[in-house]
């Protein structure tokens, strides 16, 4: 079959966008929750259209195990979301794992599925960053610092799958405060720890600016899906538009205010 036979992968599921193509394999730790959501899409598309995998995206031996199953089910991997993310300041090594470690290994996964070379068809990897990916939360300094992680690796991988041919575009999707229950760890002294007296920081951009439905961030998502153009490209989303991000090509094109060492 011809490319327009698309298969999805999205890591976590059920607390981030959801975008329905023809075949949608959801990655997600929470059974309970992952198994509704594909109730859920059973009812409105069919019981042969999504399936759900239950895996850790820290786990090596999970998330390689899932992907081969989606293979085996659906026949190759077109599209991945790598979407898996949280908020825990307190716990800032399991921050680091889901949020840079998952996005990491879920490329490197997905790219032995996809890329040409390995008798892929090629595709398109979306990696979730967040507005914390662009400018500093001070609420949620590791949470930043991944987001920032994130960016810079899938530019990074961008090039190479350029450069190595594999066929695969690797974008990057920037949103505003999003209405999933990501928001409930903001409020919480449990997850944000010492950082907890600035929550108000991010209060006060939520009541002024809003937040953002799901369904918009998955309207973004598929701008970096369906445009063939796109790669190492970072799309950032708020309430009032939604941006390409320009980066410099090179470091010494950065703008810059010398300073004398002298």
């Amino acid at each position: 079959p011809g490319t327009r036979f698309k298969t999805l992968t999205l890591t976590q599921a059920v607390d981030g966008l959801v975008v329905f193509l023809l075949f949608v394999a959801l990655i997600d730790v929470n059974k309970s929750l992952g198994d509704e959501l594909k109730s859920t899409l059973d009812q409105e598309y069919g019981r042969d259209r999504t399936e759900f995998y239950l895996a850790d995206v820290t786990s090596e031996e999970d998330f390689k195990g899932v992907l081969e199953k989606i293979v085996k089910t659906f026949g190759r991997i077109d599209i991945l979301c790598n979407n898996a993310g949280i908020i825990n300041e307190k716990h800032w090594e399991k921050t680091i794992a889901i949020n840079l470690g998952g996005v990491v290994r879920g490329t490197y996964l997905a790219l032995e599925h996809m890329k040409k070379e390995n008798g892929g068809n090629g595709g398109v990897i979306v990696n979730i960053s967040s507005m914390a990916g662009l400018g500093p939360l001070p609420m949620a300094p590791i949470y930043t610092a991944t987001k920032h992680g994130v960016v810079g690796f899938s530019r990074a991988m961008a090039a190479v799958s350029k450069l190595a041919n594999y066929g695969v575009r690797i974008n990057i999707l920037c949103p505003w405060f999003v209405k999933t229950n990501l928001l409930s760890t903001m409020n919480s002294e449990k997850h944000i720890g010492s950082f907890f007296p600035l929550k108000g920081i991010a209060e006060t951009m939520m009541q002024n600016r809003g937040c953002l439905e799901a369904d918009v961030v998955a309207k973004a998502f598929l701008v970096l899906v369906k445009d063939e153009s796109k790669n190492g490209d970072v799309l950032m989303i708020d309430p009032d538009e939604a941006v390409f991000v320009s980066f410099p090509e090179r470091a010494q094109d950065f703008s810059t205010t010398p300073v004398s060492l002298e």
